[in-house]
């Protein structure tokens, strides 16, 4: 097991109970000459170091203090941790988000799918975005997802958007909006969800595909939901598929949920095994000062010097 301290230099005042403990077994003088004593009694040595080794007790019991105060530690077990997986949610905010679904509108039921997918990852990285005719990041990445709780309220395209947030589809806008956010991190794997039930003409003709490279040279895979009944615009799911990821249409069926725990399964979140960390040591020390001070404490109902 290695030992370390916190504060060293602390370690100097070692120096004072070594001195008292010098002074304790090296004194001389003090005793009191009474006719006994010049008898044929015992030379009384043992009760001396007897005596000495009681009165040792508070300068060990003060060494053992500054030790404390040093900071003793210990190196730890190596320990797993979960590697950090940064998940940009890119939600289309246009107008026909409105549509049925599930019993309410396509936003309504996305956003609640959102939400349960956060409990799947509990540990990553979430960030928000949404888009229709411009692209809106309205969570950063972050651990504290309770910003996504609040979210559905204030970007409802059933009711009145902030400005500048139109009735249009434009999903490229919003995938390099979540682009710009990803790749400011450095650490960790990066993904796109993208959430969407329309065409998109900036994907048109090479677009798509110039933007799936894009993606690839930084790592971000994306998952594309797409909310709406007929097939998926085929390019989105070149894009998607260019970038290893999948293409879902869940379809009017209760199964938005179950798209999002499908993709927690096919991105499984990887355990990295991480560096032994100092932990402090402060209980076997602890344990020698409470046992000395209480050593010394019986001792003084009647082992110390006296001169008589």
């Amino acid at each position: 097991m290695t030992f370390a301290f916190a504060y060293p230099a602390v370690l100097l005042l070692l120096v004072i109970p070594a001195l008292l403990l010098m002074w304790v077994w090296r004194r001389t003088g003090g005793e009191v000459a009474l006719p006994m004593d010049y008898g044929h009694q015992a030379s009384g040595r043992g009760w001396k170091a007897l005596i000495n080794l009681a009165e040792s007790l508070p300068a060990l019991l003060l060494a053992t203090v500054i030790v404390v105060l040093a900071g003793p530690q210990r190196m730890g077990v190596p320990r797993s941790h979960r590697a950090l997986t940064n998940i940009e949610f890119c939600v289309d905010v246009s107008g026909s988000m409105t549509a049925s679904f599930e019993g309410g509108t396509r936003y309504d039921a996305s956003m609640k799918a959102i939400n349960e997918f956060l409990s799947y990852r509990e540990g990553d990285a979430f960030g928000l975005t949404f888009f229709s005719d411009i692209a809106m990041k309205w969570v950063p990445l972050t651990n504290d997802v309770s910003a996504f709780s609040c979210a559905p309220p204030f970007m409802n395209p059933g009711k009145r958007l902030p400005r500048g947030l139109g009735g249009g589809t434009q999903i490229a806008k919003g995938l390099r909006a979540c682009r710009r956010t990803l790749i400011e991190r450095e650490k960790g794997d990066r993904m796109i969800i993208l959430i969407s039930d329309g065409f998109s003409s900036d994907l048109s003709g090479n677009a798509g595909l110039e933007l799936a490279k894009q993606m690839v040279n930084d790592g971000i895979v994306i998952y594309d939901v797409h909310v709406a009944d007929g097939g998926v615009p085929d390019e989105i799911v070149n894009l998607v598929a260019n970038t290893g990821g999948e293409v879902f249409n869940p379809g009017d069926k209760n199964a938005l949920a179950g798209v999002f725990k499908k993709i927690d399964e096919m991105q499984q979140a990887e355990m990295e095994r991480g560096n032994a960390e100092m932990l402090d040591n402060f209980f076997p020390f602890c344990i020698t000062a409470l046992s000395i001070l209480g050593t010394s404490l019986l001792t003084l109902f009647g082992l110390r010097y006296t001169p008589w």
